[in-house]
Order: C-alpha cells, then structure tokens, then sequence
C-alpha cells in the first residue's frame, strides 16, 4: 500500500530564501531513492515563509530509510534554527 507524507514547514522570519535553496537541494536526490514514486516541494502564495512536500512512497519502510538518507541528514544539519514548525503527517488513500 502506498504511503503517502506530508511535510509542513513553516521557516523563521528572514530565513525563508535560505531554506528554500537547501529544500531544492533534496528533490533530485530523493526523486532517485527507491520507493519514491513522487516528492513534490510547494510553497504558499499568502505565506511565502509555509511550505509543504507531497510525497509517495512505495512502503513506510522505504520512507523510512530516506529519514536516514545522507542528503537528508545534510539538510538538517544545513538548516538547523531555521524551521520553525515542522508537522509530518504518515497518510493512506481511501478513496
């Protein structure tokens, strides 16, 4: 069954354009990891500072291992007391 993320992000105030540069930096490296069927990166029109991935994933499993993945782990080292919430939400289709 496929999981599906979503991941809400909301950046401190003045650290928005530095956030979102380290954000574009895990796209095509996740996009390559299996499991990963879709890894979408958005960002709200009224709220430049909230942003959100759309993520697919074969099994939890293999999303699990992305949490572990290198290019990960350099993106919250890189953005560390940047974020100022962050919600991940685990999903099922139903429908």
């Amino acid at each position: 069954m496929v999981l599906t993320i979503l991941a809400q992000i909301q950046a401190v105030p003045g650290k928005e354009d530095a956030l979102i540069a380290e954000m574009h930096k895990l796209i095509a490296a996740t996009r390559q990891e299996a499991g990963c069927l879709q890894y979408d990166m958005h960002r709200d029109n009224d709220k430049p500072g909230f942003f959100m991935f759309y993520e697919n994933w074969e099994t939890r499993d293999l999303w699990l291992d992305h949490m572990k993945a290198p290019h990960l782990a350099a993106y919250n080292a890189a953005t560390k007391g940047w974020i100022e919430s962050l919600t991940l939400n685990e999903m099922t289709r139903v429908g």
